[in-house]
């Protein structure tokens, strides 16, 4: 039997901060700033989205770069899942590390030494890369080739995002010469809008997710019409997912965010078919300072939060605005006629963006009922190789 430890090369460690809580403590004896998961509502957004993609024909393959947690996407894949996708080379071999054997990194990759770690870790793991260039294959190719393992390749389509991919027309090239390399499986295409996550209507995300769908099948028309299987689209993420799910051309989806969502999904409007996720990650922040009655100033700054979407938005506590921040400051503002701050309450924040936000922690802690249930390391949080 191979051994994972040999097979996988490891990323350098990295020393954590303590955990800010323990399994029994009371959300009161929490050290804030944390980060916090409210699993009542955590476990009904994994619930939602099992049913949502209960069709054998259209399977998820949940974004594991919102939640970084090992601990987390065995959750998902325990209800379903067919494996994750990361973003980065060295958030896919933290999963591998855990016992995820089945990882796509939605990313083009050419670093030799990048390709390398992925390619050794192929001895383990099935490990699907992307590729928008003749290059980027060979490179794949090359290093799969020297560990003696093989590669899942996919075709990245620019599909409206205008990041990286191909023209649809160049898909089925490319697939051929993916196919033509025997370390390398040509997997499928790689259709994904990033876009359209965030446009507020349902009907400007739904054109979206139409216009991409229609280039996305076009790349996959002429890929089998060159006489290769092209056995997955894959793209999507929670804002789009059902439009992606009920288009006819994607069969593979990669929502992330709904496990925890975030202030800027909660500007969206919802449409008839829409999942409705809870809000379920906020930064538990303490109130250090009520140096005025219209301020309050708390310990999430500029170090909590991922500002990239926007301030973050006071959870369930009326007349409490997050008005701006500084490293390791908070300011609030606080209506004339809204409940007094109190110095060291305990609030809940929203963040504007999950995703970034959770790369600022080494842990996140789960509460049931204001007490803490458990403490999840964020195993890949700051693998940006």
């Amino acid at each position: 039997m191979l051994c994972v430890a040999r097979c996988v090369a490891r990323r350098p460690s990295r020393m954590s901060q303590r955990p800010p809580a323990r399994p029994g403590d009371p959300i009161d004896a929490i050290e804030t700033p944390a980060l916090v998961l409210d699993l009542d509502a955590f476990d009904a957004n994994l619930q939602a989205m099992a049913g949502a993609t209960r069709d054998p024909a259209v399977r998820l393959r949940p974004h594991a770069k919102s939640h970084k947690c090992p601990d987390i996407a065995k959750r998902q894949l325990a209800l379903g899942a067919v494996g994750v996708c990361c973003q980065k080379t060295d958030e896919a071999l933290a999963f591998i590390e855990a016992g995820v054997r089945d990882v796509l990194v939605t990313n083009e990759v050419v670093g030799p030494a990048k390709l390398a770690r992925l390619a050794a870790a192929a001895a383990v793991a099935r490990i699907g890369v992307l590729a928008d260039t003749e290059l980027g294959v060979r490179l794949a190719a090359e290093a799969a080739a020297q560990a003696g393992t093989s590669l899942d390749l996919y075709v990245e389509v620019d599909v409206g995002a205008h990041r990286c991919g191909v023209a649809p027309e160049a898909a089925a090239p490319l697939a051929q010469s993916i196919a033509a390399h025997a370390s390398l499986r040509f997997a499928g295409l790689h259709c994904y809008h990033g876009g359209a996550q965030h446009l507020r209507s349902d009907a400007e995300r739904e054109a979206a997710i139409a216009a991409a769908g229609a280039v996305a099948r076009r790349a996959r028309d002429d890929v089998r019409a060159r006489g290769l299987d092209c056995p997955v689209v894959t793209g999507a993420g929670t804002g789009t997912f059902v439009h992606e799910r009920d288009s006819g051309v994607w069969n593979e989806l990669q929502p992330g965010s709904y496990v925890f969502m975030d202030a800027d999904y909660g500007r969206n409007v919802p449409g008839g078919r829409d999942v409705r996720f809870a809000q379920a990650l906020f930064v538990l922040a303490s109130v250090m300072s009520v140096p005025a009655a219209d301020r309050a100033i708390c310990d999430a700054g500029l170090k909590a939060f991922s500002l990239d979407s926007g301030l973050p938005v006071v959870h369930e506590r009326a007349g409490l605005q997050y008005t701006k921040a500084s490293d390791e400051h908070g300011v609030l503002g606080v209506d004339r006629d809204a409940r007094r701050v109190d110095l060291g309450e305990r609030l809940l924040i929203v963040p504007g963006h999950c995703d970034p936000t959770v790369n600022l922690y080494d842990w996140i802690v789960g509460l049931r009922h204001a007490r803490v249930e458990c403490v999840w390391p964020i195993a890949a949080r700051g693998a940006l190789a």
